[in-house]
């Protein structure tokens, strides 16, 4: 069903919160469909999220930075949602703080099993363009100041990318 190079992305929407585990890796290639369901579900008005880690094999800097445009999108709800990452691990949990998130995401990793009988794939999207991509880099710049550096020739050469579709 699924390897280390297509992950999964399930969901559950109609449960509060709404669940969503990943298998396998996610990264620009493959997250477009989470980011557009997530968008959704934003859309709608739903405020609690519950994003379940345990088979998850790795994540990338896209990911990362739709991650943290979720949670952006959340904390400016009044009230505020909540984007709850569940049983990490110690790789993804090592990325998520070296990239300051951990102050905008909220880390669990003992919450019980989500009572859901309705987990349903994630159909698969075309990949990320340029120009998402680079709105991922830019909400961890936004999520954390001190990631301007590390992305700053990414983010540079998407832009220009970008520019250059544009014309």
């Amino acid at each position: 069903m699924s390897d280390n190079a297509t992950p999964t992305f399930q969901v559950c929407a109609n449960a509060d919160p709404i669940v969503v585990r990943i298998t396998g890796k996610a990264n620009y290639l493959n997250s477009n469909a989470f980011r557009d369901f997530m968008d959704k579900m934003v859309q709608e008005g739903k405020k609690r999220f519950v994003i379940e880690f345990t088979k998850c094999k790795g994540m990338d800097s896209t990911f990362l930075g739709i991650l943290a445009g979720c949670a952006l999108k959340l904390r400016s709800q009044k009230p505020q949602g909540a984007l709850i990452l569940n049983h990490l691990g110690e790789h993804n949990y090592d990325l998520i703080c070296n990239l300051g998130l951990q102050n905008l995401l909220t880390i669990a990793e003992d919450l019980d099993e989500h009572n859901c009988d309705n987990f349903k794939q994630l159909d698969e999207a075309e990949v990320s363009s340029a120009k998402e991509v680079l709105q991922a880099h830019k909400n961890l710049v936004e999520a954390e100041q001190g990631n301007a550096a590390k992305f700053q020739d990414v983010i540079a050469l998407l832009q220009n990318q970008v520019d250059s579709e544009e014309r």
